[in-house]
Order: C-alpha cells, then sequence, then structure tokens
C-alpha cells in the first residue's frame, strides 16, 4: 500500500526519501544543523530539488560540513569551490558558508551550543501546524522573522526569513507536514 505524502515531494525518489527520513524531524546535531544551514542558504533562490541532488557534492567539498574546518577556509579553498561544478557556484554563497561557520561557533560560545540557541526561538519543542494541503504552509513566519533578524545581526549571510522558516521546517522546529501525511503523527 502507497503511503500518503506531503504533495510537494511525491513522483521524485530523492525527494520522497528525504521527506520519508528527515524532514520536519527534531534534529539537535550540532554538525547536521550546519549541513542544514549551509545547504539551506545555498537554495535561497533555487529549488531544494537541485540542492539534494547536490548534497553528496556539497558533503565532500565542503568537509562533511564540519564547520571547524570551514572557518578557516584560505583563498586556495575558496578557489577551488569556485571552479567545483558539483556545488552551486556563487561566490557570496561560498563566502558566507565559511563567515557563518565562524559565527556558527560564536553562538556555540554563547550559548553552549548551537542547537540550544536556536531551539530557544520555539521553547525547545516543536511547533506543530495542522495544514491540510502544502499549499496552506507560510513562506515566513514572526519566528523565521525574529531568528533572520538576530542571525544577521551576529553576522550571519543569506539568513533571510524565507531560508530560516525553511531551515525551521527541515531540522523539524515547525512540523509543516500534512496532516494526512504518515509523517505528520510521526515527528
Amino acid at each position: 500500500m502507497d503511503k500518503h505524502r506531503c504533495g510537494w515531494c511525491v513522483g521524485d525518489a530523492l525527494y520522497e526519501n528525504y521527506h520519508d527520513n528527515e524532514w520536519g524531524t527534531p534534529l539537535h546535531d550540532e554538525q547536521l544543523l550546519f549541513e542544514f544551514l549551509v545547504l539551506e542558504t545555498f537554495q535561497a533562490g533555487l529549488s531544494w530539488i537541485t540542492i539534494l541532488r547536490k548534497r553528496d557534492n556539497f558533503k565532500v567539498a565542503f568537509d562533511n560540513f564540519d564547520y571547524q574546518i570551514i572557518a578557516n577556509y584560505d583563498d586556495r579553498k575558496r578557489e577551488e569551490l569556485m571552479q567545483n561544478a558539483g556545488i552551486i557556484r556563487n561566490k557570496l554563497k561560498i563566502n558566507s558558508a565559511i563567515s557563518n561557520a565562524q559565527n556558527f561557533m560564536k553562538i556555540q560560545e554563547e550559548f553552549g551550543s548551537f542547537d540550544a540557541y536556536i531551539w530557544a526561538f520555539v521553547n525547545q519543542k516543536p511547533i506543530k501546524n495542522n495544514w491540510k494541503h502544502h499549499k496552506e504552509c507560510p513562506a515566513t513566519t514572526e519566528i523565521s522573522d525574529k531568528i533572520s533578524k538576530d542571525l544577521k545581526k551576529r553576522g550571519f549571510k543569506f539568513v533571510g526569513s524565507t531560508v530560516m522558516y525553511a531551515f525551521m521546517q527541515a531540522i523539524g522546529m515547525v512540523n509543516d507536514h500534512t496532516t494526512s501525511c504518515f509523517r505528520y503523527n510521526e515527528v
């Protein structure tokens, strides 16, 4: 029997696998939080499937999303990334991944972990929405506005409210699975 999924992922095996196993699952691992932050910032202006298809390339190019390594990338590494056809070759986004890694660690120092910082915006508990259709889901919320503003104040780049809402969805801060989706009550 076919599982009922959110409409946005149906028909593409990669999308369905991501939806079924990752999207909306509360995430607290620092390395994975940084990975999603990088992927979401690179996604700005593009479709998520484009990023998913390049995810493995990003993982290799960005040292498995190790923010401590990325924070120390030099000009030679920046140029290497700009020549890597397997990722999104956008100089501003590449530079933002590096500065965001540095700022990520500053947040860790201040709050003990990025996890403690980011989840405090939802009082450490996922917001569970009740959408019947995925198109009801907003692109931004007051909380994503607040996160975006705070991250920008801390020097982060490519963290507009829309990007931050997508980040919140991806890491399970908000459950935007449709009510008929098999994952709705699982996450």
